[in-house]
């Protein structure tokens, strides 16, 4: 094994951004542009309770990062830089990391770092006994008080979301299934695509500007549509009408309904998505979304924000609550 000076220098130095200092100091020295505020998030990933100790390394060191970047972009904050910790297991743990390996985690946390603009300015290792583990801090910045909080959302607002829903949770299903002998009949493009998004997400930070001009509240969906719908109007005490029809789902999404209904439950409320959820006024609804098709995102809107202590109804296309 490398000692830990030699290891930072041959893996992590070359992703380094300025504020790191070389990752020669014991911190980063990051200066936030003059009047904006500083955001920060963290978030951490053990092996086999957020990915699976043998995913590609490439795809863990992506899917750190990207779920810190996740968090930047619906806060509208513009990422600044980050601080990885990473909790390597010892030989004698059974889970072997050779330098291989650590060449293509890096490769996979420093290519998202740099088309990102969010570079590694520090950090540190440690030899455990357990399992992998790894924590990032990400640090972004917003025009000083505008920052998009989760708890925002108003009456009559527009919800939308980016992208697609479930694709994520249920690559992760096939995974699952995979492991257990079980492969569920999908075509192989399907089945490649769904496995693609659960391994590496796909932070929407090009929004994070479009957010502070149009949205009274956003956060990003990690632990699932309905479940994080259902956090950010309770924070707000209001209530909401979505349209499951308008939910966008992918084809591969969509393919693996036909094969197995469950699976539509399992899109709407299984976590990963990463995806971003906005709470919009009703007379920036259309520029909201024309902001975002110029930015080459693509976002629909799902349903309406009620009054206060409305309840929050999943209505089917005959208007019936699911």
């Amino acid at each position: 094994m490398l000692s830990e000076f030699d290891l930072i220098a041959r893996h992590f130095a070359p992703i380094a951004g300025e504020a790191g200092l070389g990752l020669l100091d014991d911190a980063a020295l990051l200066r936030p542009p003059v009047g904006h505020d500083l955001v920060i998030t963290t978030d951490a990933l053990a092996a086999d309770v957020h990915f699976f100790a043998d995913d590609p390394p490439a795809t863990i060191g992506h899917k750190a990062l990207a779920v810190n970047l996740s968090d930047l972009a619906a806060k509208g904050a513009d990422p600044l830089g980050f601080v990885l910790a990473l909790m390597l297991p010892a030989q004698k743990s059974g889970m072997r990391l050779d330098d291989d390996w650590l060449a293509a985690f890096a490769g996979g946390l420093g290519a998202l770092a740099k088309s990102a603009a969010c570079p590694l300015i520090g950090g540190d290792t440690v030899s455990t006994g357990g399992p992998l583990g790894l924590s990032i801090t990400a640090f972004g910045s917003v025009p000083a008080g505008r920052m998009v909080r989760r708890s925002g959302a108003k009456p009559g607002d527009r919800l939308f979301v980016t992208g697609t829903i479930g694709d994520a949770a249920i690559g992760l299903q096939l995974r699952l299934a995979e492991k257990q002998d079980k492969a569920l009949q999908l075509s192989a493009d399907h089945g490649h695509f769904l496995h693609e998004r659960y391994l590496r997400p796909r932070p929407r930070n090009a929004i994070a500007a479009i957010l502070r001009g149009h949205a009274h509240a956003a956060m990003d969906i990690s632990d699932g549509f309905a479940g994080d719908l259902a956090k950010m109007l309770r924070l707000a005490n209001v209530g909401a009408d979505v349209l499951l029809d308008n939910i966008p789902h992918s084809v591969a999404a969509r393919a693996a309904f036909r094969h197995d209904p469950e699976f539509r439950e399992t899109a709407l409320t299984g976590g990963d998505d990463y995806e971003v959820l906005a709470a919009v006024p009703e007379a920036k609804a259309k520029a909201f979304a024309t902001a975002c098709l110029k930015a080459g995102l693509a976002v629909t809107q799902v349903g309406t924000v009620l009054s206060e202590q409305a309840p929050i109804r999943f209505l089917e296309a005959d208007g019936k609550p699911r």
